[in-house]
């Protein structure tokens, strides 16, 4: 049934914009912060990590994209309270990566910023990041699939494909806290930038979740 009350519309319509703005700053998080250092640093290395990025000429623009999740995350309204909360978690955790960086970037060439290696601070960071993801996870796998009891066809794929991306944030976070705990992985994780690679993938499937959450994609047929 149509719709006809133009403040109900408005507000749909922004409710799917943030959507869809928080979707495509997750898939297109780490191709901004490479290109970035590539084009304006002359950097041509891949960082260990994306956090990583927070000691190049890409810092200030890794820490807003991180503030935009917080703030779109924060401003979010799902179903109920329960949603409401959920994603204000993640939008805090996305303000305790931004502001709490990682271990110092290793790779001089590309680094223009210099911090004192603190425990509590990295710490910190580590455990915001890990949050954040499981966060995001849940939003996908509890929230998103929540709707009518007889769903339509659109409506159960969209299911199935919400459930896979918080499968595969989930197993990015496994992996990244396995390969940074076995030593004798150290030297692939370095050389190949596995954390880098997985933690893209993690905000991929972050990024899909949302937009199709946000009816760029599978929408329900009118």
């Amino acid at each position: 049934m149509e719709n006809n009350n133009p403040v109900q519309n408005t507000l749909l319509i922004s409710f799917l914009t943030l959507r869809k703005t928080i979707g495509v700053l997750g898939i297109a998080m780490p191709f901004i912060l490479y290109i970035g250092t590539f084009v304006i640093g002359h950097c041509h290395q891949i960082q260990n990590s994306i956090s990583h990025y927070y000691y190049t000429n890409m810092g200030d623009v890794f820490v807003g994209i991180l503030c935009a999740y917080s703030l779109f995350l924060i401003a979010y309204k799902g179903y109920d309270l329960q949603d409401n909360i959920i994603t204000s978690i993640a939008g805090v955790f996305a303000l305790g990566v931004a502001f709490f960086p990682t271990t110092q970037n290793i790779d001089c060439d590309c680094s223009v910023l210099q911090l004192a290696p603190i425990p509590l601070r990295i710490s910190v960071h580590y455990i915001s990041a890990a949050l954040f993801f499981l966060a995001l996870a849940y939003i996908s796998f509890f929230l998103f699939t929540k709707g009518d009891k007889n769903p339509s066809p659109q409506k159960k794929i969209r299911n199935r494909i919400y459930k896979i991306c918080a499968i595969s944030m989930l197993l990015c976070l496994i992996l990244i806290a396995i390969i940074q705990n076995v030593h004798s992985l150290s030297n692939l994780v370095t050389e190949y930038k596995l954390v880098f690679f997985l933690e893209s993938i993690a905000l991929f499937a972050f990024g899909i979740s949302w937009l199709i959450k946000g009816e760029m994609i599978l929408q329900d047929k009118v």
